[in-house]
């Protein structure tokens, strides 16, 4: 059943596929439903279609560590949420996820300067039990900054 009451105006997620619970989520018509690690680090969902999923930010002073750039977990968290919800988007009525790696690999630091950035993440393979996605963060012009693989522990609710 996909109760939405009107008191939480929250789904019940068990009726829906995952892509179903993606488009709910981040539905443009109620932008404060969006998962809150988007609106502490100020990035949202871009695309979402089966098997990819993109997300954008712009990344500013809030996010930089003691050296000056941006802070790894940045990209990486926007990498993870894009490998995730990649994999989210093809799961059945029924199914869950859980991260069991990722890998990130840094390839040019990020900065204030560096303008908006792009987190694609990409469904490689997806089984009944594991599924395997990839990322790549890239800026306006296609620079890449990180990317990174992980595998996903696919399961029943």
């Amino acid at each position: 059943m996909n109760a939405v009451t009107p008191d939480t105006q929250v789904a019940d997620p068990r009726g829906m596929s995952g892509i179903e619970q993606l488009r709910y989520a981040f539905d443009p018509e109620r932008p404060e439903r969006g998962p809150g690690i988007g609106r502490t680090l100020g990035f949202t969902v871009i695309e979402i279609e089966e098997g990819r999923v993109v997300f954008g930010g712009h990344p500013d002073e809030s996010v930089y560590n003691p050296i000056g750039t941006v802070h790894g977990g940045y990209a990486a968290t926007l990498l993870d949420s894009a490998v995730g919800c990649a994999v989210h988007s093809t799961l059945k009525a029924g199914q869950g996820y859980t991260t069991l790696e990722l890998k990130v690999a840094y390839h040019k630091a990020l900065t204030k300067e560096t303008g908006p950035v792009r987190a694609e993440g990409r469904v490689i393979q997806a089984g009944r039990r594991a599924a395997f996605a990839e990322g790549r963060l890239v800026d306006g012009k296609g620079v890449v900054y990180a990317t990174a693989t992980s595998t996903l522990l696919v399961f029943e609710r």
